[in-house]
């Protein structure tokens, strides 16, 4: 059974295994479910750290914002045929994520940001890119990019960069 409560990044006081199998006595007809169901299981490795093991390609690139047309500086990270970003390196989880599947590349300029390139759909121009991104308060959402901005830090990176997607 999955403690909801460990996970919400809202919930300040998480119950600990004792605490959350005695709020979950009784639930079963009137009686308890068997203890291994209410304990954390071991890690079996499926998280999505190991995704991000062998990356295709990893670094710091700068992200113009969907709704608010600012420049975020962002860990990105591209494997199987996704583009993860992170506010940080050390993230476990994807403040964003990019699906590649039927998606463009281009180099553009832009006067205020050298070694642009963007990501867009050929098929439905205008329309929002499928993609997901973590709000502040952990909820996760469709992201508001008609294209993806990004600017690489150098020419040769922004160009390995479009090589690799």
């Amino acid at each position: 059974m999955l403690n909801t409560s460990l996970h919400n990044h809202n919930v300040r006081d998480k119950p600990t295994a004792e605490r959350f199998i005695s709020m979950n006595r009784g639930i079963n007809e009137g009686g308890d479910l068997p203890e291994e169901l209410l304990r954390i299981p071991e890690d079996d490795g499926n998280d999505l750290t190991h995704t991000f093991f062998n990356p295709d390609r990893e670094g710091w690139l700068l992200k113009l914002g969907g709704r608010v047309k600012t420049w975020k500086r962002r860990w990105f990270i591209l494997t199987d045929n996704c583009l993860y970003y992170f506010e940080y390196t050390t993230d476990k989880e994807p403040r964003g994520i990019i699906p590649l599947e039927n998606l463009s590349i281009k180099e553009v300029e832009d006067p205020r940001k050298p070694n642009c390139f963007e990501l867009y759909n050929p098929s439905h121009k205008g329309q929002v890119i499928k993609a997901c991104k973590t709000e502040a308060d952990g909820r996760v959402v469709e992201g508001n990019h008609v294209v993806y901005r990004i600017s690489a830090p150098t020419p040769e990176e922004k160009e390995e960069w479009i090589k690799s997607i």
